[in-house]
This record gives structure tokens, sequence and C-alpha cells, in this order.
């Protein structure tokens, strides 16, 4: 038995003791999503339209993350409903500031695995960009937007003479602890994902103007600053719906 198998099982394990039902449900999205990603990656190695492909493939990401994950249909609801509508503007923000970034493609770091390998491989390095920083903003979002509509629905059903401008102030105090606990999520995973590189850094002794313009530096930090905007919106935007559903 390889490692990854007995971690994946050891995962099934404690998913399934802690959440019973709802663990399973929640381990076949992480199972669905991988398969979703691969089958994505292979559609777009095969000459599939990289736009239409994704504009497939990113609500079924965000479906199976929410409804899988959540045991509720109203909180299911809300959160597709707010989570796809921040994706879309996210998206809009992604196509903007990548134009500009101009940090798409491979980094020098892999200057020697690329000796030998064709230059022209047929991909557009751009719209792949633009893809893979969409979905890395899906699992915050949604997981946001998750923790907003549960809240705000819970609120409601124990305060029901709670006044619509009441109940938006108090998701939005709800949202200041979700903020707060998310951003912490993406920072230190931005960082534990990039420890080696910045070992490299400063072995190599690179310069903090070098840091700033190095791609792969650039395309992470970006996904990271994607990913807590989107958190930013989603926290008001599932406020707005729920208040008004109440209203």
């Amino acid at each position: 038995m390889s490692t990854m198998v007995a971690l994946l099982l050891v995962l099934l394990g404690l998913m399934v003791g802690v959440g019973g039902w709802a663990g399973v449900r929640s381990y076949l999205s992480i199972v669905i999503n991988f398969l979703l990603i691969f089958f994505f990656a292979l559609l777009i190695s095969w000459g599939a339209n990289i736009w239409l492909t994704a504009a497939c493939f990113i609500p079924l990401k965000l479906l199976t993350i929410i409804y899988l994950g959540t045991h509720k249909t109203k909180i299911a609801d809300k959160s597709f409903l707010s989570s796809f509508s921040v994706t879309l503007i996210i998206t809009i923000l992604i196509l903007i500031l990548n134009y500009f970034a101009h940090a798409t493609g491979v980094g020098d770091q892999a200057g020697e695995d690329l000796i030998g390998l064709s230059d022209a491989p047929g991909l557009n390095f751009g719209a792949i960009g633009v893809i893979v920083a969409i979905f890395s903003t899906l699992g915050a979002i949604s997981e946001a937007a998750v923790a907003m509509s549960a809240g705000l629905l819970e609120l409601r059903q124990s305060n029901t003479q709670l006044s619509i401008s009441d109940y938006y102030q108090s998701g939005l105090n709800i949202g200041e602890d979700i903020l707060g606990t998310a951003v912490n999520t993406i920072l230190f995973g931005f960082f534990g994902s990039f420890l080696a590189l910045f070992i490299w850094y400063s072995r190599l002794h690179y310069t903090f103007a070098q840091i700033i313009n190095d791609k792969l530096f650039v395309q992470e930090f970006m996904i990271m600053i994607y990913s807590v905007i989107g958190v930013l919106l989603v926290i008001p935007l599932t406020t707005f719906i729920v208040s008004h559903i109440k209203k």
C-alpha cells in the first residue's frame, strides 16, 4: 500500500468517524472535485476550447463543493447563488489584472526542465493562467458563502423578531469573524506552499525587486489576493441575499 492510499484511507476513516454521513458526502466531494480537475486538464490537452470548457466546469465545481458539503438545501441554495455571483465578478477582475500583470507562463526556475522541449506546445498560457486563478479562488469563496448562509439562517430561526436593518448588521458582524479566519487560512496556505521558493530566493540572494517581479511569485501572490477579494465580496452579498429572502 502506497503512502498516498494510506493517507486517503485514514482521511476517510476520520471523516466518517467525526462527521458520519456528512463526512462521507464531504469525502465524496473531494474525490469528485479531483476527477473534475483531472478531466478538465485532459480536455484541454485534447484541444478543447478552454473558455467553453471552463464555463461548464466552474459551476460544476461550485455545485459539488457546496451541495455535497452542506446537508441543508436552503443553506446550499443561498451559498451557491452568492458564490457564483462573486465568481463572475472575480473572473472579470482576473481577466483585467492578469492582462496587465504579464505573469503568465513558466518561470525562470523551470528553464533547465524545458531544455529540449518544444517552445510552441499549442496552449494559450494566458487563458490557462486565468482558469487556474479562478479555480484557486472557488474553495475560499464557497467556504465563506456556506459559513455566512448557515449563520444567517440559524440567526433567522432563533430570532424571528429581528428587524431587517439589525439582521443585516448581524450578518456583517458574523462576516467579520469569518473574514479573519478565511484570510489567515489563505495567507498561511500561500506561505506554506511557497516556503521552498522563499528558501530558493534567500539562497540565491534575490533582491526585493527581483522577488516581486518573479513570475511564480506574482502568479501565486495574485491568486492569494483574488481569494481574499472573493471572501470580502461574498460576505455582504450573502448577507444581502439572505436578508432579502427574510424580507
